[in-house]
């Protein structure tokens, strides 16, 4: 690696990154604003109303919490004793649509212009995994969290724990224009093919218990 290349990508890693994010999360909620307020309406109705938009807080860069935000893709319902009924069984039909085509991360362009989340790094995960990690999977929060990443195009809900933190690790270590844009084309072409969704027939992510 030459010094100017190495110059050019941590100017990219320190402004030019940022930049780029802002620039096109501003653009794409204009442009998509449309399906933006379609998805609001259809959500309302399909979610039996327990709400349109799901936040969580989430560890960022440098495990600073911030509130994620996406489309809700289920409902509230609870069994005899109040409590939720499992996640598998309160998603709906157009939820699960709408995590098969990704759509439910749109408002998560929300947290790129605020500057909690980039549009490519490691997806942001549950703060209870916070102190499961090692050291090395720790790494994954030195850039801030992204909408798609390395992992995600390499396997997404088809891979293991300990292969979506090597795959973030890797992305933390090489860093740059080029593999920023080759995420980017990669996400949309295993969006529109609508591929490395499942795990186990379903949606819903398997908890990670440090032991992956």
């Amino acid at each position: 690696m030459t010094k100017q290349f190495t110059t050019l990508r941590n100017m990219y890693k320190q402004f030019f990154k940022r930049f780029f994010d802002f620039l096109i999360a501003f653009t794409g909620i204009i442009v998509i604003s449309p399906l933006f307020i379609l998805l609001i309406l259809i959500l309302s109705v399909a979610n039996q109303g327990a709400g349109v938009f799901f936040t969580q807080k989430r560890p960022g860069k440098n495990e600073k919490i911030f509130r994620v935000v996406k489309f809700k893709t289920m409902t509230d319902e609870k069994d005899k004793n109040g409590n939720l009924l499992p996640e598998s069984q309160r998603l709906t039909k157009t939820g699960r649509f709408i995590r098969q085509t990704s759509l439910d991360e749109i408002p998560q362009l929300i947290n790129v212009l605020k500057g909690d989340m980039s549009l490519i790094g490691p997806r942001p995960l549950l703060i209870e995994y916070l102190p499961l990690y090692n050291k090395q999977q720790a790494r994954r929060h030195e850039v801030r969290p992204g909408i798609t990443g390395w992992a995600q195009v390499n396997g997404r809900n088809a891979i293991s724990w300990e292969q979506k933190f090597t795959y973030d690790v890797w992305y933390v270590d090489n860093l740059s224009f080029l593999l920023d844009l080759k995420v980017l084309f990669l996400t949309l072409y295993k969006v529109i093919k609508r591929s490395d969704i499942y795990m186990k027939d379903n949606l819903i992510m398997e908890k990670f218990n440090g032991k992956n």
